[in-house]
């Protein structure tokens, strides 16, 4: 897959004043590459459509800046559009000087006439920045912009898994390979749990001895598990982390319940902690939506991404706790207990993960969410996690949100919202919001 490849297009026209035109394209080509050093960027403004026209000819973009350093026509974004398929960010100059003089940019019209075009080409979303080159505003729009296009080109290389079908109820997870690829780019492809579970059956003791002494270094008390199940365990480990290195996988959703007690007699929640922090994201239940949400925020975080149910609201505090049986990553455990290793909480059997999560000053809460219709939308809310222990048996993680809790709740259960999300280590939802921009998707952001 080709390099991420962020464009730069100043366009103008030369009857306007040349001497701001310059100074902005100056400052703005000096903005955008300490934003992304990737980005590709003329030698000089862009004043006619021959010269858009020889610029764009040999470049695939990957994201549009499209700047009016002056005022251009419809047809220099029209040029653009008839020649990339990609998101466009559009942004608008301020004009340098109201002294009742000459109008030396012009640049807001030129923004006018460039969105005209936008929404005559099919109703294509763009975001919009309005603003000097150093004001944090703009700034603000170019990061999230250039991070979501990013991201979305990113996807177009992910291959996810469907590790078994949902059970009986969690339909929700549910997707079909052609609509993951047609709206996403991802690639899906489909496995037995079965088939799983008959290749770790098939291993030695010897031959996952690296993934026991793995799972062993990074967890608290798996010494505690029966040997039967720990040996299971590694072999599971074993026969997950082989598949997904033979086939190229990103992201993962796997059955777990009944299968892996009742033709098992392992769970494999440790397993999915385990591939969470060797950077693979693995979702439990079946849910697709659910791994292509914590693909995305461990794109964005460089983490792992903590995901489970919001079962507990306190108003008092404005939090709202998530919660699953046990397959959190350990490196997001508490540090004063370490990734605990426990049972189960409904089956009794281990191994699976027991603990709190760790605090973090800046977390985001997020969801692909699927519409009954088969359109989408993001769920979007930001806060923090707070130093809590764990709050049930398996693992936890309380938030803080900057909205009002109840109101967050009780707007979502109204909404019809998936019951799995994804907590995310820093502040996304702005970059998530533009990668929704960019999709064309809703967004319910609290």
């Amino acid at each position: 897959m080709k390099p991420f490849t962020p464009v730069y297009v100043p366009v103008g026209v030369p009857t306007f004043h040349m001497e701001s035109a310059e100074d902005a394209f100056v400052r703005s080509k000096k903005t955008l590459l300490s934003i992304d050093a990737r980005f590709v960027v003329p030698a000089e403004k862009l004043l006619s459509i021959d010269a858009l026209r020889a610029y764009l000819a040999p470049l695939s973009p990957d994201l549009v800046v499209f700047q009016n350093l002056t005022f251009a026509n419809a047809a220099y974004m029209s040029e653009v559009l008839r020649a990339c398929d990609c998101p466009v960010v559009l942004w608008t100059l301020r004009e340098p000087v109201i002294d009742g003089g000459r109008l030396r940019l012009n640049s807001l019209t030129g923004a006018y006439s460039a969105a005209n075009a936008l929404r005559a080409f099919g109703d294509r979303p763009f975001l919009y920045a309005f603003g000097a080159p150093e004001e944090e505003c703009v700034q603000a729009t170019l990061r999230a912009g250039v991070a979501a296009a990013a991201l979305k080109h990113a996807l177009r290389s992910l291959k996810i898994a469907a590790v078994g079908h949902t059970p009986q109820g969690f339909g929700f997870g549910r997707a079909l390979d052609s609509e993951l690829t047609h709206v996403f780019g991802a690639e899906l492809e489909a496995i037995e749990a079965r088939e799983l579970i008959d290749r770790a059956k098939g291993y030695t003791d010897e031959e996952c001895r690296p993934y026991l002494e793995k799972t062993d270094c990074a967890t608290c008390g798996l010494d505690c598990t029966p040997e039967r199940n720990r040996l299971d365990h590694a072999r599971l480990y074993k026969a997950y982390s082989d598949y997904i290195r033979q086939s190229g996988i990103g992201a993962l959703a796997s059955r777990c319940w009944p299968d892996f007690f009742t033709a098992f007699g392992t769970p494999v929640c440790t397993v999915l902690s385990m591939l969470n922090d060797d950077g693979v994201a693995a979702a439990c239940e079946s849910d697709i939506y659910g791994a292509l949400s914590m693909w995305m925020g461990m794109q964005l975080s460089c983490s792992p991404v903590f995901f489970g149910d919001p079962v507990s609201l306190d108003e008092t505090e404005n939090t709202v706790t998530f919660w699953h049986c046990g397959a959190a990553a350990c490196s997001l455990a508490r540090r004063d207990t370490g990734a605990t290793v426990g049972v189960h909480p409904n089956r009794k059997i281990g191994p699976a993960m027991d603990f709190g999560c760790e605090a973090f000053d800046d977390a985001t809460i997020f969801r692909v969410g699927r519409e009954p219709d088969g359109s989408f939308r993001f769920f979007l809310a930001e806060g923090a996690a707070l130093d809590k222990p764990k709050q049930f048996t398996g693992t936890s993680v309380v938030v803080r949100t900057d909205a009002p809790a109840r109101e967050l709740v009780e707007s979502s259960v109204k909404a019809g919202f998936e019951p799995h999300f994804v907590v995310i280590r820093g502040r996304h939802a702005e970059t998530l919001e533009a990668l929704a921009t960019f999709f064309g998707f809703p967004v319910c952001r609290y």
